[in-house]
């Protein structure tokens, strides 16, 4: 067990490369076993749930190993079991996408029930309805998914919501299944899409990438080659905000700036800007941080919508901002019943936050925040902006569980502390926090 020691009020300052999409990696990944040929993958982020999903590969038989910096080779030429371990499926969300491609290569997956971040209930009907209208047949067994077929083909579905795991599953058994697929009101992130063309880099047929309807022409077999992990739209948005609210000045290098458009949009309503260079971005010190109030003088709301309008991932980023911009602002967040229930401890280091309901929260600032000796996070994001909120503090912050940040996040404390912040990272005791509630630990 390790914890993050931050002393607050040090501006970040300095340039960064950008990492690899959480997200894209984690599906690229199982799309590996499409093909009895080598892949390598460039850009891929090394990271607590990448090395999960490596597990889980090496354990069903491929060959996966590091060859470079982030440069990965996957070569499923040897499978040997279609049986997923329990306790690693346990551990990462994306294990459901192990459905897809274990449907199309081997006709069939034991994948026991996925685990994740602790953000509120996401049901799988959205998987179930797209594999059985590919052919697959699903049986439940206690806390085990059976997903067996004897041959998938191409089918006209139209998803019951616009899922994007679910929409990876089902792009990736359709390029092998017998036909044309249509796959309607698919979604269209950007990860989807960087898996989209991967495929195709590989022999698959799909067109509309980009778009919410994909049309799939199913081919014989897939080829090995390279792909490369776009950048991680989650880190761009979390390191601008690490820089606005220290008051610092960052070049984020390699972000994919074509990708952040509603993010610019969302984020400019809490008085932050920046600059596209290229395929960089920069982010200049002195930001405004003034809540842009909607006409009538009305209290803005900041919603959680599918791609292309602003990601339900980046809710919490945009919400630990908003404590240090001049005005109010509401975040809704429909997907999550559970993604605002980390702001108590923002309220704990003195923002004005008031929770109206599990999906709403009423952000008023801006205040002045001071460290606490423990905290800790129940998912990836609310680490990351738990971590935020810590460098613009004022005194120190203990962050205790740091596995939820590595989870999304490869070696922030590092990246950071070469920008200027005071971070560092030191092993615990796990017997020195005893299961005790925070309020205990916090000594106030």
């Amino acid at each position: 067990m390790q914890q993050f020691i931050i002393e607050g009020g040090y501006p970040l300052n300095g340039e960064l490369k950008v990492g690899g999409n959480k997200n894209a990696a984690l599906k690229m990944i199982p799309a590996c076993l499409l093909t009895d040929e080598p892949v390598f993958l460039h850009n891929v982020p090394d990271i607590g749930d990448v090395r999960v999903i490596i597990e889980i590969m090496r354990q069903l038989g491929a060959r996966v190993e590091w060859q470079d910096s982030n440069v990965l080779l996957v070569h499923a030429n040897n499978l040997m079991t279609t049986a997923i371990a329990p306790e690693l499926a346990q551990k990462v969300r994306a294990s459901i996408v192990f459905a897809g491609p274990m449907l199309a290569r081997m006709g069939r997956v034991d994948l026991p029930t996925p685990g994740g971040d602790s953000i509120g209930e996401r049901r799988l009907d959205t998987h179930a309805l797209a594999l059985t209208r590919l052919g697959a047949r699903i049986e439940q067994r206690h806390d085990m998914l059976r997903f067996q077929t004897e041959r998938l083909s191409g089918a006209d579905i139209l998803l019951n919501e616009a899922s994007v795991t679910a929409t990876e599953n089902a792009v990736m058994a359709a390029v092998l299944a017998r036909g044309t697929t249509i796959l309607r009101n698919a979604a269209c992130e950007p990860h989807v899409q960087n898996l989209c063309q991967m495929l195709n880099d590989l022999g698959a047929q799909i067109d509309g990438i980009g778009t919410n309807r994909l049309t799939i022409q199913g081919v014989e077999r897939l080829h090995g080659g390279e792909a490369r992990v776009g950048a991680d739209y989650m880190e761009v948005g979390s390191l601008i905000g690490a820089a606005v609210m220290t008051g610092g000045q960052l070049l984020l290098r390699e972000a994919d700036p074509q990708h952040l458009d509603n993010i610019a949009l969302t984020f400019e309503r809490l008085g932050v800007v920046w600059e596209t260079r290229g395929s960089d971005i920069f982010v200049p010190a002195g930001q405004s941080l003034t809540v842009i109030p909607d006409l009538g003088n009305r209290i803005p709301i900041i919603k959680a919508q599918p791609w292309p309008a602003f990601p339900p991932d980046l809710m919490s980023i945009a919400l630990v901002i908003a404590t240090q911009s001049a005005g109010a602002v509401l975040f809704h967040d429909w997907m999550y019943e559970s993604r605002f229930f980390f702001t108590d401890k923002l309220v704990r280091m003195g923002a004005r936050i008031t929770l109206c309901d599990p999906h709403r929260v009423l952000v008023q600032g801006p205040t002045a925040l001071h460290g606490l000796p423990y905290i800790t996070s129940p998912d990836i994001r609310a680490g990351m902006a738990l971590l935020l909120a810590a460098l613009a503090a004022r005194g120190e912050t203990r962050i205790f569980n740091v596995q939820q940040i590595d989870r999304g996040y490869e070696r922030v404390d590092e990246r950071l502390r070469a920008l200027g912040a005071h971070i560092k990272r030191q092993p615990i005791d796990p017997a020195a926090v005893d299961d005790k509630p925070e309020s205990e630990m916090v000594g106030r």
